[in-house]
């Protein structure tokens, strides 16, 4: 397909999905759009898993079910801390477990036991972190989740189309050939900008202007660090795309990559710097 074939495609997806994730984040019920997370969060994690575990369907299903009791987890308790820490100490604990009853290969085990433990933290807290804001702070948290969205698909628009246009240094061949520093460093100014429209219109008052500098600087950077590490996870496992879901972009795992970690950055920014200024903390 040419670039321009692609990127047609993808912007026809995109017409098509936003609009859908904007309606079901700001007009619709909260659990309406934790089931539009769960769902991607539970497909993502599918596509982690069909990598590290390629034809053992039991096992891919096991891990999807250990994913599903770790979103609920977190999605209906994210204020018991006991629920919480029994969650990162058994989803961990069941990866080596579980492994135990599929074991052949025997020479992939360690992998598979890794990813088994890894991949529902990996994949489908992060996710559910966004449900857990617009439930939690009613529409300044559907701003938020708002906030993280952007930060996660600008980054990716802005380092796509400075790499494409003006990308002469590879940024990290090993591990993502077509990726580059000036590609990069669109990717940042392209958050700074998403951190800074938001700040001024629908987060005016709640967001400080003097923080979308750094929030942005750090949400962009570790974005790209998260779809560097995705990108590591398919190129070590020989895979082009993580799946065929979206057209024009692969997988869900493709498309949530960057959001994985900006969806982080945003939970934590909510739960600390938030907290006590403009009435958005998450312990209520």
């Amino acid at each position: 397909m040419s670039a321009a074939s692609n990127l047609a495609l993808r912007l026809a997806t995109a017409g098509v999905s936003v609009p859908v994730i904007l309606g079901l984040l700001f007009f619709a019920p909260p659990w309406a759009f934790y089931l539009l997370v769960l769902g991607a969060a539970l497909v993502g994690v599918h596509e982690l898993f069909a990598m590290t575990h390629p034809k053992d369907r039991i096992s891919q299903a096991l891990g999807v079910l250990v994913s599903l009791a770790a979103s609920l987890t977190v999605y209906l308790g994210p204020d018991d801390s006991r629920s919480l820490l029994a969650l990162l100490v058994a989803v961990p604990v069941s990866g080596p477990i579980l492994t135990l009853a599929r074991l052949r290969p025997v020479e992939t085990a360690a992998l598979r036991a890794c990813a088994m433990g890894f991949a529902p933290l990996f994949v489908v807290v992060p996710l559910t972190l966004l449900a857990v804001l617009r439930e939690k702070l009613g529409q300044v948290g559907s701003g938020a989740v708002l906030l993280a969205l952007g930060l996660g698909w600008f980054t990716d628009t802005g380092a796509y189309f400075a790499g494409r246009f003006l990308g002469r240094h590879k940024l990290y061949e090993a591990v993502s050939p077509n990726k580059t520093v000036e590609g990069a460093l669109g990717g940042l100014a392209s958050s700074v900008f998403w951190a800074v429209l938001a700040s001024q219109t629908y987060l005016r008052g709640t967001l400080p202007l003097a923080h979308t500098v750094p929030l942005g600087l750090v949400a962009g950077a570790l974005g790209q660090a998260g779809d560097l590490g995705e990108s590591l996870v398919k190129r070590s496992m020989g895979v082009k795309d993580s799946g065929a879901l979206v057209p024009g972009h692969g997988g869900v795992l493709d498309r949530v990559d960057a959001l994985l970690v900006t969806a982080v950055v945003v939970f934590l920014y909510a739960q600390w710097a938030w907290d006590g200024r403009v009435g958005c903390s998450l312990a209520k």
